[in-house]
């Protein structure tokens, strides 16, 4: 037994980790003062300043919107223009003896004109350059009449949009069709866009749809706007829509029923639902006291905490241990609302009796041949 002991303190048997104590003695400052990581014990206040940690949200950044509904014409669209007369004009040929009998309007059409960049305006014969950046189709057929009105006869415009640039979203990404899309005058949203582009080539819990707009950007589960439609914004023109495939996982480790990667849903799940996707606790080797889990924070939500952090100064993340004792039955509990995340660890530690028991396995091969051979000698002698 005093061989048992000793050898179960020697750091060289085999095992899936460190132990609970292990990890509280690398969690201790250095001479420096610093530690390599946070270990933080998860009680109720902890899971609650969790909780509440405030999730990234379109509606939240960009605002409760209104539908953009009033297209104006912009730098690049494409503009055709058909202009209607009452009789023979300019835009009409005089009127023939096969033309006899009919209303007498004529109309004739100009061909097609690439908004230019220099004076935002396009050209109409006896009209001269006509500005149209910034104003609606309704507004340059106006203009254009009030224009010709001294030289046409009784002239009526139609102008239309055939190709709209700068009234468009653009979509990229994991998308069936990632274009330009053209944003139509009763207001569109995300998931209208993404639809009008083909849908998206990954299952929604695994798609990530990020919306970029001038200096914002953000990103999202599709999840959350198909659960909460109020996340699901209307886009306005010159907004960039990627969509991403990331599948959700973590990794399990130590005395859990398996261990391997395991995916979950990008929304999220509990270390509850963690511990049973992990085939729960091993029966014969987990401490209960030691189930961790490990991952990065960001500096902004650790320090909601109201912790101390491991080392001074800047960091871009910090390494965190979250304790969770399951010996306890309040753990349940905890466990319950603890939120597992994305390439987050989970490890279960050995109990330290499984120590034991490995040195007992590898001792009692050696007692039985000695107790043989003693046995033998024994006989011998007789």
């Amino acid at each position: 037994m005093l061989a048992a002991g000793t050898l179960a303190s020697c750091d060289s048997l085999p095992g899936a980790g460190p132990s609970t104590s292990d990890v509280t003695a690398a969690a201790k400052p250095m001479a420096s003062g610093q530690t390599r990581f946070a270990l933080v014990d998860v009680d109720a206040d902890v899971v609650a300043k969790l909780e509440g940690w405030t999730a990234v949200s379109m509606q939240g950044t960009f605002g409760r919107q209104q539908p953009f509904s009033t297209q104006t014409i912009g730098v690049g669209d494409s503009v055709q223009v058909a202009i209607w007369e009452a009789g023979p004009g300019l835009f009409s040929p005089p009127v023939t003896a096969n033309d006899r009998g009919g209303s007498g309007s004529r109309a004739n059409t100009i061909p097609e004109q690439v908004v230019g960049g220099r004076d935002g305006a396009i050209t109409v014969p006896f009209a001269g350059r006509v500005p149209v950046v910034g104003k609606t189709p309704q507004q340059v057929e106006q203009a254009i009449t009030r224009a010709l009105a001294q030289r046409a006869v009784d002239p009526q415009v139609l102008v239309t949009v055939t190709k709209n640039v700068a009234n468009t979203v653009s979509v990229v990404g994991e998308v069936t069709g990632g274009a330009r899309v053209p944003l139509t005058t009763r207001g569109d949203r995300i998931l209208d866009v993404v639809a009008e582009a083909g849908g998206t080539k990954a299952p929604a819990h695994e798609t990530f749809i990020t919306l970029v707009r001038a200096n914002n950007s953000v990103r999202i589960p599709m999840q959350a706007m198909l659960s909460d439609p109020t996340e699901n914004v209307y886009v306005r023109p010159g907004d960039v829509i990627s969509v991403a495939r990331e599948p959700q996982t973590f990794t399990a480790a130590g005395a859990t029923g398996t261990n391997a990667v395991v995916s979950f849903d990008a929304i999220g799940i509990t270390l509850d639902q963690a511990i049973a996707r992990a085939g729960g606790l091993s029966d014969s080797r987990a401490d209960p006291a030691g189930v961790f889990v490990i991952r990065y924070e960001r500096p902004a939500d650790y320090d909601q905490l109201g912790l101390r952090r491991p080392a001074p100064g800047t960091l871009n993340q910090i390494p965190v241990i979250y304790r969770v004792n399951m010996r306890d039955t309040n753990g349940f509990f905890l466990a319950r609302r603890f939120p597992v995340r994305n390439k987050d660890i989970l490890f279960v530690s050995n109990a330290p009796l499984t120590d034991v028991q490995k040195v007992m396995t590898m001792l009692l091969p050696i007692l039985g041949i000695g107790a043989t051979a003693a046995v033998v000698a024994n006989t011998a002698v007789r």
